[in-house]
């Protein structure tokens, strides 16, 4: 594939077209909104760098020709009616990021949505697409669910998993509640969301799949089997100076013991076949003379299939009970946010495979490990999920990258997507569906990411 210049430049390379370059502005200049020193951004949701992305977005969506509106939960849709009283195809991510997070996480997808919608009604206006469906470009609230949990949280309460009066009264941990911080930022919204007829993401892949094999587009057939687990570590507060070490029972000392034990419990399993991690730890009292008597902290298991996830909850709580029972501690774990492996519709994938063929570049299918706003999505109407190459396979971090020429390609193909889905390919499609349908399983299920 011929090199891509950077955004703004000249370039004599006819496959570089003007629509790119500004695509490439407008994706270069969001990095500017919560810009860290190391080249990331910090833009959690409902913060005042949030805001002023979300207000970008707006204006440009004015600009390209589009009206803006901002449900109760704060996702803003960018829409273009043609056909009056029919659906909408969304497409859309997310402009918020963790803390001290990548630049291309969840954004890329957004000002994607942008520029494939507006290259859908530039083809509409010449005649070239016979739209059956409407479309809007969406930045969903609150994908990451660093400030605020659960993660997912606008495309979740649009999907009907997550009851929006929960979500507005969530709270952040120093009491905001989701409310006051979309009040704050002037996204408190009350236009309803508009209806969906299908629905189109595009992402970093976060992983290094594409990469390792030269394939440019990925396109996902399936979310992996995920599973968390509240573990609480009790042990006994006591003086750091004064107690002597045969007499403490340091909760902190038990918890590391845990953390060690989650990752190895990986070395049961066949390479690359699953994945685990502890991502959040609270330590009380957490003060510097003070032995710890209590950790709290979240595991993290997910794999390609329930069996793995379940055996390897099983191996870790017989670790568990041998930590506890040598460091006497108690521990206790609480099984939550059991989300069962969702299948996207085969025809989505061919239809996206459709596109990258249109396009004249390889693609591949593959399954999601993260979360993305799709997952819920894909729940009420057939939804398309396309993964670009991520640098190293690294995200969540400032040096997450993917190159201008990756981002183009995977525009085009987004494009080709959006206008087969408005043109109504899909009509005759049913949302995807999950491994594990009804009862507890669903019950369980809360949006988190």
């Amino acid at each position: 594939m011929a090199h891509l210049p950077a955004a703004g430049a000249d370039s004599g390379d006819p496959s570089v077209r003007p629509q790119d370059r500004e695509f490439l502005r407008d994706f270069h200049h969001t990095s500017r909104y919560g810009a860290t020193p190391a080249g990331g951004i910090d833009r959690q949701a409902g913060t005042a760098e949030h805001g002023q992305v979300r207000r970008w977005f707006e204006e440009r969506a004015g600009q390209l020709g589009l009206s803006v509106v901002t449900d109760a939960i704060g996702t803003i849709y960018a829409l273009r009616e043609w056909v009056p009283g029919a659906p909408f195809v969304l497409v859309g991510s997310h402009l918020d990021s963790q803390p001290r997070g990548g630049r291309f996480d969840g954004t890329y997808g957004v000002v994607a949505a942008l520029h494939a919608v507006a290259a859908a009604d530039a083809a509409v206006s010449v005649g070239l697409l016979d739209p059956r469906y409407n479309v809007a470009a969406v930045d969903w609230f609150n994908e990451e669910g660093a400030r605020f949990a659960p993660s997912i949280m606008g495309s979740s309460v649009h999907a009907g998993i997550l009851d929006l009066e929960v979500a507005l009264q969530t709270t952040d941990p120093q009491g905001v509640t989701v409310a006051q911080a979309l009040e704050a930022t002037g996204r408190r919204g009350v236009d309803p969301a508009p209806q969906a007829a299908a629905y189109a993401e595009i992402h970093i892949e976060q992983g290094r799949r594409l990469e390792r094999s030269g394939v440019p587009i990925g396109i996902v057939d399936r979310s992996w089997h995920t599973q968390k687990l509240l573990v609480s570590v009790i042990g006994e507060q006591s003086h750091t100076g004064a107690t002597l070490m045969a007499d403490r029972r340091d909760a902190l000392i038990a918890a590391s013991h845990v953390v060690v034990a989650v990752e190895e419990v990986v070395e049961e399993f066949e390479p690359e076949t699953i994945v685990t991690s502890v991502g959040k730890f609270d330590v009380q009292p957490n003060s510097p003379i003070v032995v710890p008597r209590q950790v709290d902290l979240v595991v993290d298991l997910r794999a390609d299939r329930a069996s793995d996830v379940d055996r390897a909850r099983g191996l870790l709580l017989e670790r568990l009970q041998g930590i506890a029972r040598r460091r006497d501690v108690e521990i206790e774990a609480q099984d939550f946010d059991v989300r069962p492996v969702q299948r996207f519709p085969a025809d989505g994938v061919e239809l996206a495979e459709k596109a990258s063929r249109d396009q004249g570049v390889d693609s591949t299918v593959l399954a999601t490990l993260a979360g993305h706003d799709s997952v819920p999505m894909n729940r009420i109407v057939p939804s398309v999920m396309l993964f670009v190459p991520s640098a190293d396979g690294v995200s969540h971090c400032e040096r997450e990258f993917t190159s201008d020429e990756d981002l183009v390609t995977g525009l085009r193909v987004l494009t080709g997507v959006v206008t087969r889905l408005v043109a109504g390919e899909l009509a005759d499609t049913a949302p995807g569906g999950s491994d594990e349908s009804g009862g507890a399983a669903d019950d369980r299920e809360d949006g988190r990411g």
